[in-house]
């Protein structure tokens, strides 16, 4: 994991050079409810405080955006991707240092087949918000997608590093390790 910790890192500072993660607007309210989504002992405990995140992460404070988030969102909920991806590349546009932007354009990329866009949309993602759960394991999806088993176990570890109970990511992790390592736990 600390691998793909470093390669991200490493791939943050060529990309984004000029964004430290100190620079980060850290919100007070997400920073509770990851220390309480890393103590949850449950998925049935995690879900509420998950969905809390997910939340916050969507709001970018702009009315603009907003809208445009919402219309990405029901474009990629029927499956209309150029639409999606047409929304989201707005969002990323007009407002760059909104993550849920880029996380969302990296899913409409991922699902188009645009591996390496997605990667990128997903650096950006972790260069603004670092603990994107959902991020790390879009990346552990395309990793596996591309025949890169280790590096998908490590993107997934690192998701559950930060969100234990994260729907999927164990069962990945599992037959992975198998895979990689050839150990189950």
């Amino acid at each position: 994991m600390e691998k793909l910790i470093t390669w991200l890192n490493a791939s943050a500072e060529l990309y984004f050079p000029n964004i430290g993660l100190e620079e980060i607007a850290v919100d007070p309210q997400l920073e509770a409810l990851f220390v309480a989504l890393g103590s949850a002992s449950s998925e049935v405990e995690a879900t509420p405080i998950e969905s809390m995140i997910w939340s916050i992460w969507s709001k970018s404070g702009d009315k603009q955006v907003d809208k445009l988030m919402k219309r990405g969102n029901l474009a990629l909920r029927q499956e209309n991707l150029l639409d999606a991806l047409t929304f989201f590349d707005a969002v990323v546009e007009i407002l760059p240092d909104f993550a849920e932007g880029w996380n969302q354009r990296a899913t409409v990329n991922y699902l188009l087949g645009d591996f390496d866009s997605s990667i990128s949309d997903v650096e950006r993602t972790l260069s603004l918000e670092p603990r994107h759960f959902g991020a790390l394991s879009g990346l552990g999806m395309i990793a596996l997608s591309l025949g890169q088993d280790e590096q998908a176990l490590e993107a997934f570890e690192a998701a559950l590093d930060i969100h234990p109970h994260l729907s999927g990511a164990m069962s990945h992790i599992k037959k992975l390790r198998e895979k990689v390592r050839g150990m189950g736990s």
